[in-house]
């Protein structure tokens, strides 16, 4: 049966209000080739259709001229749409199908048809019901009235104003296999209409789906540090300041361990940044491998990082701090650059009473100063 409305709908499509919206060229190729394939379908019904009136003018029911004038406008339609579609017209609007227009016009010529061959009104009563429920897949609410508008009154003028005799033609054989045909095709149309609303649904999801773990990609790189894959500076200050909260509401410890790569610049000088990046992403890998999973590592900047240890009173923070230390002290370096050694210089601060996360840091920033002071490759506590 025929439907103007198109094979491709778009749940969140914008209604056509002649709105021009940027297309890139490759957008614009792709929706004129499935215009093109939901208008090749069109074209399709309206033969079908001609077909099945061809087999009541055989029984006699209708007039021959019937069928080829129906398949001829049919047909010119879809030409008109095709012209327009190929030459950028319906690029100019939101709504690139006409759902609206195709619609419309659709319906206004099925409705006229009823009036012409009523004796056949079957055949086009049902291609309304059709068209209605193709269009109804791609058109907005908004779209969506003003289609019904269109058709209550059509369907009104029909049945109220007219003594037209509607009929569904059973009289001879030929004519219940023409009738047969007009449900059949009918029935097939709404199974195909089941059928694609179903696969939209699961294009749909599965879309939402990649959408969301774009999404969550998104907000983890822009939490993580490109280089090190630690948390970036942003990240872990938000970390440390619920952590801050959370622990001072349990009455448990929380400690800070800012650690600093000894003599960074010089080995970026010496052994190249390319060596440096690699350390550092070493670095932030053993430090991920050493610590526990409710500990959080981030990068403070540069080659300065941040430890936050949620529950860790001062002592139990200087050892690990000491541990971490020597497990970088004691790996070979020399893997990546010959002479190559990497030690860190550390200061640990335990949270103090309604201490501030500007102050808790200071007093780790001081520590760390007295590591450097002293020689470095050391840890020292406040």
């Amino acid at each position: 049966m025929d439907t103007t409305a198109p094979p491709y709908p778009n749940a969140n499509a914008a209604e056509a209000d002649g709105s021009r919206a940027p297309q890139a060229p490759d957008l614009r190729t792709r929706r004129a080739g499935r215009r093109r394939q939901m208008l090749a379908m069109v074209a399709g019904c309206y033969v079908i259709d001609a077909v099945i009136l061809f087999i009541y003018a055989q029984a006699g029911t209708v007039p021959s001229t019937i069928a080829p004038s129906y398949a001829a406008i049919g047909v010119l339609t879809v030409a008109l749409w095709t012209v327009l579609s190929e030459s950028g017209f319906n690029d100019r609007f939101l709504d690139h199908y006409l759902v609206v227009p195709q619609s419309i016009v659709s319906m206004m010529m099925t409705v006229a048809f009823c009036y012409i061959a009523p004796e056949v009104s079957i055949v086009f009563l049902c291609t309304l019901y059709l068209v209605v429920a193709f269009g109804s897949l791609r058109a907005t609410p908004r779209q969506s009235a003003i289609c019904w508008t269109f058709l209550a009154l059509g369907l009104a003028g029909l049945f109220l104003l007219t003594d037209k005799p509607l009929g569904m033609p059973t009289g001879s054989g030929l004519e219940r296999l023409a009738t047969l045909l007009v449900f059949l095709l009918t029935i097939a149309g709404c199974m195909f209409l089941g059928i694609f609303s179903s696969g939209l649904r699961e294009t749909l999801y599965q879309r939402g789906q990649k959408l969301q773990e774009a999404y969550r990609r998104i907000e983890e790189l822009a939490e993580l540090d490109e280089l090190t894959g630690a948390l970036n500076r942003r990240s872990i200050m938000h970390v440390l300041d619920k952590e801050m909260a959370r622990c001072r509401q349990a009455g448990k410890p929380c400690s800070i361990v800012l650690l600093d790569l000894d003599w960074f610049k010089r080995i970026n000088d010496t052994h190249g940044h390319p060596t440096g990046d690699e350390v550092l992403r070493t670095f932030a890998i053993t430090m991920f491998a050493n610590i526990r999973s409710s500990d959080h590592f981030g990068r403070y900047g540069g080659e300065e990082f941040l430890l936050v240890l949620p529950g860790a009173p001062a002592e139990p923070a200087a050892r690990l701090a000491e541990r971490l230390r020597q497990i970088v002290a004691d790996l070979d370096w020399s893997a990546f650059s010959a002479g190559l050694q990497v030690t860190f210089s550390a200061g640990v601060a335990t949270l103090r009473g309604d201490e501030t996360a500007d102050s808790l840091l200071a007093r780790a920033d001081h520590a760390l100063y007295g590591s450097k002071a002293n020689g470095r490759n050391r840890v020292t506590g406040t």
